[in-house]
């Protein structure tokens, strides 16, 4: 899956592909979260943007007796432009700013020729059964390109609206086309830390509304008064926080994690140095490893709060299919646990569960080089895993990883006659013996490098 922005933020023109662990790096302020906030809102909210135009000849078809054909292959990349434009008019909502700020802005999601494919050869049936009389039956056979639909109606015709229809026959081939195309995504932002200190206050926050509306003598709409108070949020802090203010339900399922790859939550909890407790209490507490004192978030570090949303996930939600979104992994982190995170992405992404960073981390994108450079089959790279203390589920394949520099290149517009520099996601080579080649580091550690040894060995000239 490829996505396309122009005009979005700063970013002047980008593209990204999403792979199994994708990584954007670069300075502030240069367009890392944009491109974050813009591919999870899509995720979040594809349903309710993507739908297939149906003619009311089918629907007239249908209603008489007839079957009707819808070729979905062919549809899939005008649903998903209609859809995206949809999105786009949208974006200001989203990021909670004002509609200008998007006015030229451009969001597009492209699906690869392979995808295409996948759709075709993939079988699908299904009959809807309705409790006052109707049946809608779609069918679709490996390797066609149509979809095969028929209506069975016992009673009077006249019952039923062909939008009702439409709308129906819509959502069914939007799941045939997209259902398993687009991954369940999951949001740590970067404010994450300051949820997990006021999560308390955020529900008496929702609380004080709810007094508010009952209150009143208006007649007011519940669902409108209770989304003001986010209305100066993104979606991504909104979704974030609201996880957040519901840990104690959340607490109540455990994911696939739990049962049947306990090491990954064993290993995170030496990172956190500690396990987090859900109590009936309303109240999330820590506990250190190796002693029986509690401790409530504000009472606990800030590396503890940062990972909380992440730790929540892990034991309570994770699923096989999921993209775990991270803004900042690194906060508040030493080194040494940026690096020991790293290494928890790569497992999760070889139990499939796709991981999509930002990040300012050094170490984070050192760590997964040495993940990548030791993924060969190689004695002494065999041996260096070993003494080191690397697990073979650890390793990653350098093509499971895009890493995208925001910086500005040189690129030419459509509307210029010449190239010029403008601010982008320019790719990062991945090499699977040497890593990743991340210039926005390297460069200013260098740097840093060159005065250090001008200090130290100046004097000798």
């Amino acid at each position: 899956m490829k996505i396309s922005v122009k005009n979005l933020g700063v970013l002047k023109q980008a593209e990204f592909e999403l792979g199994e662990l994708t990584l954007i790096c670069g300075g502030n302020n240069t367009g890392k979260t944009y491109a974050t906030y813009a591919l999870f809102g899509f995720l979040q909210h594809w349903k309710s943007f993507l739908e297939v135009v149906i003619p009311n000849r089918t629907i007239n078809a249908l209603l008489t007796g007839d079957v009707t054909r819808v070729n979905v292959a062919m549809k899939a990349d005008d649903i998903l432009r209609r859809g995206c434009r949809k999105y786009t008019q949208q974006l200001s909502k989203l990021f909670a700013s004002r509609p200008e700020h998007f006015k030229n802005t451009t969001f597009q999601v492209y699906l690869e020729p392979e995808t295409i494919l996948s759709i075709k050869r993939r079988a699908f049936e299904q009959t809807i059964q309705f409790a006052d009389g109707p049946s809608l039956s779609l069918f679709k056979a490996k390797g066609e390109e149509e979809l095969v639909i028929s209506l069975l109606i016992e009673g009077e015709k006249r019952s039923f609206t062909s939008g009702w229809i439409k709308g129906i026959i819509s959502d069914k081939v939007i799941e045939l086309l997209f259902g398993k195309l687009f991954p369940q995504p999951f949001i740590a932002s970067a404010e994450r830390t300051g949820a997990a200190i006021f999560r308390k206050e955020l529900n008496f926050a929702r609380n004080r509304l709810l007094k508010e509306m009952i209150q009143s003598e208006e007649n007011i709409n519940p669902r409108n008064l209770l989304s003001k108070s986010y209305q100066d949020y993104p979606l991504p802090v909104e979704v974030n926080v609201d996880f957040i203010r519901r840990l104690e339900n959340i607490a109540r399922e455990d994911s696939f994690l739990v049962e049947h790859h306990p090491q990954i939550l064993n290993d995170f909890a030496d990172i956190i140095g500690g396990e987090y407790i859900a109590e009936s209490n309303d109240t999330i507490y820590f506990r250190p490893a190796g002693k029986q004192q509690k401790l409530t978030m504000d009472e606990s570090s800030s590396a503890v709060r940062s990972l909380l949303d992440i730790g929540f996930y892990l034991r309570h939600v994770a699923k096989p299919g999921d993209l775990l979104m991270i803004d900042e992994p690194e906060l508040n982190l030493h080194p040494e646990n940026q690096c020991r995170l790293a290494r928890l992405f790569a497992r999760l992404v070889n139990l499939g569960i796709r991981v999509f960073v930002t990040t300012h981390s050094d170490y984070i994108v050192k760590e997964l080089n040495t993940l990548i450079m030791l993924n060969q089959d190689k004695p002494y790279l065999k041996q260096i895993a070993e003494e080191e203390g690397y697990q073979t589920e650890e390793l990653i394949s350098a093509d499971k990883i895009r890493v995208y520099i925001a910086e500005q290149a040189l690129m030419k517009l459509k509307s210029k006659s010449r190239r010029s520099r403008h601010q982008t996601l320019v790719q990062a080579r991945i090499d699977p013996e040497l890593g990743i080649e991340a210039r926005s580091f390297d460069e200013t550690i260098n740097k840093m490098n060159e005065i250090q040894e001008a200090i130290v060995w100046g004097g000798d000239e």
